[in-house]
């Protein structure tokens, strides 16, 4: 039986574009869109934050009561490390968020297949998606309190409702986008439902899915902040939350680098993973 693979249709469907764009190249005009990718320019921005600290610092524009040297922010970090208080903080952090973002991450995805591929599913959960999305997390953390206690129980679930929702929205327009001849194709050669999902309707979400993970990841973080400031007693919130009671701003300002370098790393992992998942792509990205 033939079978269908919507990644082969589109790099067919791609290789014009390239050849097209071929003659502009060797005319010697000026290359359009963004132009060649930068060795390590992830670390550009990020570092150009640190030299403009580093010299505020010097300076003395910035008050060291109000945010601290990064020389004294790197020492702080140092005593915390030599204690192993970073890292067993760090690890209990990493739990939560990771656990947290694969159920939401799992759920959303699921969720979007349900609505994309039936409009009895879309009937059933697309409403209350979008109303947990108009809702912000912190203003349910009161409810999930009196529900679910003020344990492990309620941090994950918030997390994993946070996560869930970038993950629906993105891959289910994504997946009401794909090309109905894509879909003619696959009643064409005979694909059963599963065949159909598995070969047109996951690869055809994929760059919506990827732009969702890439938000989820980020959202992991801003909820972990949130629920580990509610009775936690471990966890960086945990740590920021102690540092505060006792005026330590060092403290605090190496809870917000380490969430601002995972969030960072987050995304540039998720970014990787999609370029090889997407690799038949023509992007600007390229």
């Amino acid at each position: 039986m033939a079978t269908l693979d919507i990644s082969a249709e589109a790099r067919v469907a791609d290789r014009p574009a390239a050849t097209a764009s071929r003659p502009a190249r060797r005319s010697g005009r000026a290359r359009l869109g963004p132009g060649r990718p930068i060795p390590f320019g992830f670390a550009l921005g990020p570092a150009l934050l640190v030299i403009a600290w580093v010299l505020g610092s010097v300076s003395g524009a910035l008050d060291p009561e109000i945010l601290p040297a990064p020389w004294e922010v790197a020492r702080t970090a140092g005593e915390l490390i030599a204690e192993g208080t970073l890292q067993s903080n760090l690890l209990t952090s990493l739990q939560r968020a990771a656990l947290g973002l694969a159920l939401g991450v799992s759920i959303g995805l699921v969720l979007a297949l349900i609505a994309g591929l039936s409009r009895l599913g879309e009937a059933v959960v697309d409403g209350p998606v979008q109303i947990k999305r108009s809702i912000p997390t912190l203003a349910l953390i009161p409810l999930f309190i009196v529900w679910f206690g003020i344990g492990e129980e309620m941090k994950l679930i918030v997390i994993t409702a946070s996560v869930l929702v970038p993950v629906y929205i993105n891959t289910h327009a994504q997946l009401r986008g794909v090309d109905a001849r894509y879909v003619e194709l696959a009643q064409t050669v005979g694909l059963s439902r599963w065949g159909f999902v598995r070969r047109v309707a996951l690869p055809g979400s994929l760059p919506g899915f990827f732009t969702g993970l890439r938000l989820a990841v980020t959202i992991s973080w801003l909820a972990l902040v949130v629920v580990e400031q509610v009775n936690a007693t471990s966890g960086i919130g945990y740590l920021m939350t102690q540092a505060r009671t006792y005026g330590q701003i060092d403290v605090i300002v190496v809870g917000l680098v380490i969430y601002g370098l995972l969030g960072l790393f987050g995304d540039l992992a998720v970014r990787a993973l999609e370029r090889k998942a997407l690799a038949w792509r023509q992007t600007l990205a390229d």
